[in-house]
């Protein structure tokens, strides 16, 4: 039933992004989030096309379901993500700028690859230009700006609610975790009845509460309460999503759907991150290729394959393609990117630890 997976994959992202909103630091200036700013509006959209591309020319697919598969595939999830990601909230400005870039990136993609994902379900249901005007307007320009503008005004009133509560001991410390889902799904759900994207506003929120006296005690304890709610349906997610998992579903792509998986994991984000990541932007050969391999896939890949499935756009087979394709490439990406992350990592702190002196 791929209502069941969406929706649960939905839950999982919602709670994650706005967790991850409360533990980023980082000034909300542009020359602070260039790096995202690249991984976002350069990156993104690259990965998409290249995808798509693939998809048509190696697994046949229309144009329309093509793009929608680019659409699922490009964004950094931010659940299986957070591991790579920074620490709790506290750091300031010292966030390590790699950490900090795919935190941010898997942050906001979510909600940004929303429109692209529409624009392939266009493609594959009315074909044509008739709706690109409507899909500028709406899906783009509206439902970004509504998105953005539900959860800076809900994190905000949010924060000036609970931070006193939990001040006076009104809140009990134990409910942190729950609290932070309550604040994320009255957010998303706002944001869903004004057709905007829950996703933008999930995020955008936690990075308001944040942002309401920044230096308060309990922001930390609250991000806490949020991680290990985050963690348990992370583990949920998968092994839910996992155990759906069939021999004879892992044969539907194909090996042109595995060689997609892999070519988006080794080659087409490394690639095209490196491509476009200055020293500007991270100083370092070992930030930027640390960025731009660990571009990680996840829940929120299939929760767009459950979203676009669930509308009976795509055609029965196209549809079979899209959804074995993807969860190839996520597992591609949850066994390379698992086993790797801690070495990487490590080696990344070591050699930021050595440079320290001379910078």
């Amino acid at each position: 039933d791929i209502a069941v997976i969406e929706h649960v994959a939905e839950a999982a992202v919602v709670v994650t992004l706005y967790a991850t909103g409360l533990q980023i630091d980082r000034a909300l200036k542009l020359v602070a989030w260039r790096g995202v700013v690249v991984l976002l509006c350069v990156v993104m959209p690259l990965t998409i096309a290249a995808v798509t591309l693939l998809g048509v020319g190696l697994l046949g697919l229309s144009l329309g379901a093509a793009l929608v598969l680019g659409a699922a595939l490009a964004p950094t999830d931010p659940v299986l993500a957070g591991d790579v990601g920074v620490g709790p909230p506290g750091q300031g400005d010292e966030e390590p700028e790699a950490r900090f870039s795919l935190t941010a990136e898997a942050a906001f993609n979510d909600g940004l690859a929303f429109p692209f994902l529409l624009a392939g379900l266009a493609i594959a249901g009315e074909g044509g230009t008739g709706w690109i005007g409507s899909w500028l307007a709406i899906d783009v320009l509206y439902k970004v700006v509504i998105g953005v503008a539900v959860g800076v005004i809900m994190g905000r009133l949010a924060a000036q609610l609970v931070l006193p509560l939990r001040q006076e001991g009104r809140i009990g410390a134990d409910l942190d975790g729950w609290l932070a889902v309550a604040v994320a799904l009255a957010v998303y759900g706002v944001a869903q009845v004004l057709s905007s994207y829950g996703f933008l506003a999930a995020v955008t929120a936690g990075l308001a509460f944040r942002r309401y006296e920044r230096d308060h005690e309990k922001h930390e304890e609250l991000h806490a309460g949020a991680q290990r709610i985050v963690q348990l349906l992370e583990l949920g997610t998968i092994v839910l999503v996992m155990s759906m998992v069939t021999l004879t579903g892992l044969e539907v792509p194909g090996w042109e759907g595995w060689v997609i998986g892999l070519l988006l994991v080794f080659v087409i984000r490394p690639v095209t991150a490196v491509a476009v990541l200055r020293k500007r932007v991270l100083a370092t050969p070992e930030e930027r290729g640390f960025v731009a391999f660990y571009g990680v896939r996840g829940l929120g890949s299939i929760y767009y394959v459950g979203a676009a499935l669930g509308t009976g756009v795509l055609a029965p087979e196209e549809a079979r393609t899209v959804l074995w394709t993807t969860l190839a490439a996520v597992l591609v990406s949850v066994v390379v990117h698992g086993i790797t992350s801690n070495a990487a990592i490590r080696g990344l702190e070591f050699r930021a630890e050595a440079d320290a002196p001379t910078r």
